[in-house]
């Protein structure tokens, strides 16, 4: 089976640095692949991907040894097994509030006797491995998205879960859940109470003997976070690293050459996203 570099590097106590593919392009998912990332992880839920695109970027990064992420759309079974045959080696799935959730995400994941997974690896045959169905249940992961109120109470429930190899905090929808919505959603939270409610999740994972994950907006949170011992830490996704380096440079342009600043308030920050 080829190399899985987030479990290699999980297996050394290794910090874990991902990024999000949400633009539905080849080109840029190469691109992004040869920038250093230890996984990227191709957006099924919130990208602007089609299953015909998640197909193509898994093979355009094949060659990098970037270690391909699915966060697939939702807890279902088609979607999980499709991605999985495509070849991802890794699921994120969102929005897993409860045991039950998580026991059948890692259902969804695996083949017999560990889960539920039928046969038909019709890329990762080839991709991944030609003794696939022996090989797929260790040599694939799946981590299930705490990012509400009902998750955050069931944390010790979830992080229990048999099989399960992690849990993804999923910040913005986090922080909108526990606070009611009285705080706008974001990544980088600084707010002492966000804080603790991710560490408080991280505790929970590492407890139980599962990796934690946090998704970030900068480089510098990101290595906060892998202080605070966080095991796979995501900054930022395409489409904000784009808008994020255009704005600027339309910025700087203007202040050079005393252009109008009209346009210059938007925020091309990517961790108020």
């Amino acid at each position: 089976m080829i190399n899985n570099t987030v479990k290699t590097k999980w297996s050394k106590k290794q910090t874990v640095l991902n990024s999000f593919l949400s633009i539905p392009n080849t080109f840029t998912a190469e691109i992004m692949s040869e920038q250093g990332y230890d996984a990227l992880t191709i957006d099924f839920q919130h990208g602007m991907i089609g299953f015909n695109d998640l197909f193509t970027m898994l093979q355009s990064i094949r060659n990098s040894g970037v270690t391909p992420i699915c966060r697939v759309s939702s807890l279902d079974h088609a979607v999980i097994s499709k991605v999985m045959d495509a070849g991802a080696l890794g699921v994120i799935c969102p929005m897993i509030n409860t045991r039950q959730q998580a026991e059948q995400l890692v259902q969804d994941c695996k083949y017999p006797p560990l889960g539920i997974r039928s046969f038909g690896p019709t890329r990762a045959n080839f991709s991944v491995s030609s003794n696939y169905f022996y090989e797929a249940n260790e040599g694939t992961f799946c981590l299930a998205m705490i990012e509400t109120q009902e998750a955050f109470e069931n944390l010790d429930e979830i992080a229990s879960t048999p099989g399960l190899d992690g849990l993804y905090i999923g910040t913005a929808d986090l922080t909108i859940g526990l606070n009611q919505g009285k705080l706008v959603p974001g990544f980088d939270r600084k707010e002492p109470e966000m804080i603790e409610a991710k560490k408080k999740i991280l505790e929970a994972a590492h407890k139980h003997g599962k990796v934690a994950c946090l998704h970030c907006g900068t480089p510098e949170y990101a290595a906060q976070a892998t202080e605070w011992g966080f095991d796979l830490v995501t900054i930022t996704n395409d489409v904000r690293l784009l808008a994020g380096a255009a704005g600027a440079h339309v910025k700087k342009f203007k202040e050079l050459t005393n252009q109008d600043h009209d346009e210059s308030d938007k925020d091309t920050n990517p961790s108020s996203y």
